[in-house]
Protein backbone atom coordinates (compact mmCIF):
# COMPACT_ATOMS: atom_id res chain seq x y z
CA UNK A 1 0.00 0.00 0.00
CA UNK A 2 1.27 3.45 -0.91
CA UNK A 3 1.92 5.69 2.13
CA UNK A 4 1.06 9.34 1.47
CA UNK A 5 2.26 10.71 4.80
CA UNK A 6 5.39 12.84 4.77
CA UNK A 7 6.57 11.74 8.22
CA UNK A 8 6.14 8.68 10.40
CA UNK A 9 3.40 9.09 12.97
CA UNK A 10 3.79 8.39 16.67
CA UNK A 11 0.78 6.65 18.18
CA UNK A 12 0.06 8.86 21.13
CA UNK A 13 -3.06 10.13 22.85
CA UNK A 14 -3.01 13.54 24.46
CA UNK A 15 -5.06 16.66 25.10
CA UNK A 16 -5.34 19.57 22.67
CA UNK A 17 -7.24 22.82 22.33
CA UNK A 18 -8.61 23.68 18.88
CA UNK A 19 -9.83 27.02 17.52
CA UNK A 20 -11.38 27.45 14.06
CA UNK A 21 -9.55 30.12 12.06
CA UNK A 22 -11.53 29.83 8.83
CA UNK A 23 -13.83 27.36 7.19
CA UNK A 24 -17.49 26.80 6.42
CA UNK A 25 -20.01 29.48 7.34
CA UNK A 26 -21.87 27.34 9.90
CA UNK A 27 -18.79 26.49 12.01
CA UNK A 28 -18.44 28.15 15.38
CA UNK A 29 -15.64 30.70 15.50
CA UNK A 30 -13.23 30.24 18.37
CA UNK A 31 -12.74 27.12 20.49
CA UNK A 32 -14.40 23.91 19.32
CA UNK A 33 -14.74 20.54 21.00
CA UNK A 34 -11.74 18.72 19.62
CA UNK A 35 -10.06 17.58 22.80
CA UNK A 36 -7.57 14.86 21.84
CA UNK A 37 -5.09 13.83 19.24
CA UNK A 38 -4.54 10.16 18.48
CA UNK A 39 -1.24 10.36 16.64
CA UNK A 40 1.24 13.04 15.71
CA UNK A 41 4.11 13.65 13.30
CA UNK A 42 6.20 16.65 12.33
CA UNK A 43 3.74 17.32 9.50
CA UNK A 44 0.33 16.54 11.01
CA UNK A 45 -1.92 14.77 13.47
CA UNK A 46 -5.20 12.90 13.75
CA UNK A 47 -7.58 14.72 16.09
CA UNK A 48 -10.87 13.65 17.72
CA UNK A 49 -13.91 15.72 18.54
CA UNK A 50 -17.65 16.19 18.32
CA UNK A 51 -17.99 18.73 15.48
CA UNK A 52 -17.83 17.97 11.76
CA UNK A 53 -14.95 19.99 10.27
CA UNK A 54 -15.07 20.28 6.47
CA UNK A 55 -11.94 19.57 4.43
CA UNK A 56 -9.69 22.66 4.13
CA UNK A 57 -10.90 24.17 7.42
CA UNK A 58 -8.00 26.08 9.02
CA UNK A 59 -7.41 25.46 12.73
CA UNK A 60 -5.16 26.78 15.46
CA UNK A 61 -4.20 23.80 17.64
CA UNK A 62 -2.47 23.97 21.03
CA UNK A 63 -0.64 20.76 21.97
CA UNK A 64 0.55 19.96 25.49
CA UNK A 65 3.82 18.04 25.09
CA UNK A 66 4.01 16.68 28.61
CA UNK A 67 7.41 14.96 28.65
CA UNK A 68 8.99 18.18 27.37
CA UNK A 69 6.85 20.24 29.75
CA UNK A 70 5.99 22.51 26.80
CA UNK A 71 2.97 23.68 24.90
CA UNK A 72 3.19 24.36 21.17
CA UNK A 73 0.76 25.99 18.78
CA UNK A 74 0.39 24.99 15.14
CA UNK A 75 -1.83 26.00 12.26
CA UNK A 76 -3.47 22.98 10.67
CA UNK A 77 -5.60 22.33 7.61
CA UNK A 78 -8.18 19.52 7.66
CA UNK A 79 -7.22 16.98 4.97
CA UNK A 80 -9.98 14.42 5.64
CA UNK A 81 -12.75 13.79 8.16
CA UNK A 82 -14.30 10.51 9.26
CA UNK A 83 -17.61 10.08 11.04
CA UNK A 84 -17.15 7.62 13.90
CA UNK A 85 -20.55 8.17 15.56
CA UNK A 86 -23.01 10.46 13.72
CA UNK A 87 -23.45 13.86 15.45
CA UNK A 88 -21.23 12.72 18.30
CA UNK A 89 -17.67 11.74 17.38
CA UNK A 90 -15.42 12.57 14.43
CA UNK A 91 -11.79 12.03 13.50
CA UNK A 92 -9.98 14.55 11.32
CA UNK A 93 -6.54 14.32 9.78
CA UNK A 94 -4.81 17.69 9.96
CA UNK A 95 -1.73 18.79 8.01
CA UNK A 96 0.41 21.44 9.69
CA UNK A 97 0.80 24.56 7.54
CA UNK A 98 2.58 27.87 8.10
CA UNK A 99 4.12 26.55 11.32
CA UNK A 100 7.47 27.97 12.47
CA UNK A 101 10.55 25.79 12.06
CA UNK A 102 11.23 25.90 15.82
CA UNK A 103 7.77 24.49 16.56
CA UNK A 104 8.24 21.64 14.09
CA UNK A 105 11.64 20.87 15.67
CA UNK A 106 10.03 20.81 19.13
CA UNK A 107 7.44 18.30 17.86
CA UNK A 108 10.23 16.18 16.32
CA UNK A 109 12.10 16.21 19.66
CA UNK A 110 8.94 15.19 21.49
CA UNK A 111 8.35 12.29 19.08
CA UNK A 112 11.98 11.17 19.40
CA UNK A 113 11.92 11.24 23.21
CA UNK A 114 8.56 9.50 23.34
CA UNK A 115 9.74 6.80 20.92
CA UNK A 116 12.86 6.18 23.04
CA UNK A 117 10.66 5.85 26.12
CA UNK A 118 8.44 3.32 24.30
CA UNK A 119 11.47 1.35 23.10
CA UNK A 120 13.02 1.22 26.59
CA UNK A 121 9.84 0.21 28.41
CA UNK A 122 9.49 -3.63 28.36
CA UNK A 123 5.72 -3.32 28.86
CA UNK A 124 5.48 -1.52 25.52
CA UNK A 125 7.15 -4.41 23.69
CA UNK A 126 4.09 -6.52 24.48
CA UNK A 127 1.33 -3.93 24.65
CA UNK A 128 2.61 -0.90 22.71
CA UNK A 129 1.98 2.71 23.66
CA UNK A 130 -1.76 2.28 23.11
CA UNK A 131 -2.19 -0.64 25.54
CA UNK A 132 -3.18 -3.06 22.76
CA UNK A 133 -1.43 -6.44 22.65
CA UNK A 134 1.25 -6.59 19.94
CA UNK A 135 1.15 -9.76 17.87
CA UNK A 136 4.50 -11.49 17.37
Amino acid sequence: MYERRKDERLKDFNEITVHVISGAENLPKGKVSYNYYENISASGAKIRGDIFLPVDTLLKIDFALKILNKQVTVIGKVKWIRIVIENSWYEADVEFVDTPYETIETIKNYISLKQKHIDLNPFNRWFGSTGKINKP
